[in-house]
């Protein structure tokens, strides 16, 4: 079974000067074939790294993107387009700035703190007059933009203003201050939490990161954070990814930061290789088996040990072999208590597929080039037209028609050979929003999902169109009657 050694795609690892290698060629242990490496030098490299990644006949390149160089990698991937990104560019896009990781979450109606976003900086001052405070300010870009050093807690009008003289950030970034017991990162392979931990301030202190003195432990992840953390990685179509979502003391959880450059143990980016292998074979290497809540017993390793760890691997659940361990385990999981194996199954792993169509094109989302600061000493931006100026704190990019969760699972029920089984399949795997992307942009990627044949996938786009068509006909008849009563 699985792809021969001559079909196996041409992987190569994507470095850059300067920037820590998150993968190597001993986390993809056993790949048969060379694995090349093309080295992004900075600087005008653009045309020689195309030549390059082409001479070598790569198909895939593996590697994050630093936010710096995040624009010019959306250029080389345009160049490239018979060459697939892991991750992919539009999943990257949360890893340039705290901005894209907001309109991302404003787009997929993932809950975040209340988020303002500001390039027009008397706009800004206006608002901080008139706000509430405390409100926190972030760094929203730049290539050091980690461990809460760029992250300030103001107090009052006067803190803030001192602090954006001082700090000179652009955009100027401002959420509501919320009050958090911790927060957890998550992390994810193939949208299954794989590790999670919590991370709590000193005492008298806000800010959680380890860097700046905060404590981490493994113990009773809540159900909410961990369903958050798969809704985001799959909004994201995300081969890998962490989630850094605050637990607030008012109970709720919220989005903080989430990417895929993120700390991990060699032993998660082993994981994530062997996942890669495995997507990219047609089963040829095995799929890597996480169960759920290991993190919890790794956890109790000496953080020094388990740093240098290697090839962790588990065995799937066997009453006849692990039994007398997991068969007997159970955990306070939500509102009831569960055998700890048989979360596994409600946490799947799940093979990312690759999108054709770009989400976030540069055109459109590439607000930090397009409205940069022109002094930074006179802090002045030039006016900016009414219908150039970002909007605030909204979803720019809602879709020119919506159709509620209920109504969208009504209409693909209404087609034949989709059953309620089938439709927990599609909801399983895609998210309300990608649904509707996907029925946009590329409708074959839900032949992916088992039982939908061509003939079910065009049952399902005639009822998407003849919806789309009532849609807009009945928007067209609202205008024009709301037009008849102006005149």
């Amino acid at each position: 079974m699985g792809l021969n050694n001559k079909k196996l795609p041409k992987l190569g690892f994507l470095y850059l000067d300067y920037v820590l290698r998150f993968f190597d060629h001993s986390n993809f242990k056993g790949w048969p074939n060379k694995i090349e490496t093309v080295t992004y030098h900075w600087g005008n490299d653009k045309d020689r790294f195309i030549k390059e990644v082409k001479k070598k006949k790569i198909d895939v390149l593996i590697g994050n993107i630093p936010a710096t160089a995040y624009e010019t990698f959306r250029e080389i991937a345009r160049a490239l387009p018979n060459v697939r990104f892991i991750p992919s560019l539009d999943t990257q896009f949360s890893n340039k700035s705290k901005e894209n990781v907001t309109r991302f979450a404003w787009k997929y109606d993932l809950p975040i703190p209340k988020t303002y976003i500001y390039y027009n900086r008397t706009n800004a001052d206006k608002f901080l007059k008139k706000t509430e405070y405390p409100k926190i300010i972030k760094k929203s870009y730049g290539p050091s933009n980690y461990g809460g050093y760029f992250v300030h807690k103001v107090d009052s009008y006067k803190e803030a203003k001192e602090l954006i003289a001082e700090k000179k950030y652009h955009p100027i970034y401002f959420q509501d201050f919320v009050p958090m017991e911790a927060d957890i990162r998550v992390m994810l392979i193939g949208h299954k939490p794989v590790c999670a931990f919590w991370r709590r301030a000193p005492e008298g202190e806000w800010l959680t990161n380890t860097s700046q003195g905060g404590s981490m432990d493994y113990m009773n992840v809540p159900k909410s954070v961990l369903d958050l953390a798969v809704r985001v990685s799959k909004a994201a179509n995300a081969e890998y990814w962490a989630c850094d979502i605050a637990y607030g003391k008012d109970g709720k959880v919220r989005i903080l930061e989430c990417a895929t450059a993120f700390a991990a143990f060699p032993y998660i980016r082993d994981w994530i290789g062997q996942y890669i292998m495995w997507s990219l074979s047609e089963g040829r290497f095995r799929k890597p088996h996480i169960p759920m809540f290991n993190w919890e017993e790794l956890g109790k390793i000496s953080p020094d040990l388990l740093r240098t760890m290697r090839h962790i691997t588990f065995g799937k659940y066997n009453a006849s072999y692990d039994g007398a361990y997991f068969g007997k385990k159970k955990k306070n999981y939500g509102d009831s208590e569960v055998f700890l194996h048989e979360l596994d199954s409600a946490y799947k792993m799940f093979n990312v597929k690759e999108r054709t169509f770009e989400e976030w094109p540069s055109e459109k989302w590439n607000y930090q080039d397009k409205f940069a600061l022109k002094s930074l000493k006179s802090m002045k931006v030039p006016a900016l037209k009414r219908d150039e100026a970002p909007v605030v704190s909204e979803d720019e990019s809602t879709p020119t028609f919506d159709i509620s969760n209920e109504d969208l699972e009504e209409l693909l029920t209404s087609v034949k050979g989709i059953g309620k089984k089938k439709l927990k399949k599609l909801t399983d795997r895609f998210s309300h929003q990608a649904i509707i992307n996907i029925l946009e942009y590329e409708p074959k990627i839900l032949k992916d999902i088992k039982g939908i044949y061509d003939d079910t996938l065009e049952g399902i786009m005639e009822v998407w169109n003849g919806y789309k068509n009532a849609f807009f006909k009945e928007k067209d008849n609202k205008k024009r009657d709301k037009d008849l009563i102006e005149s």
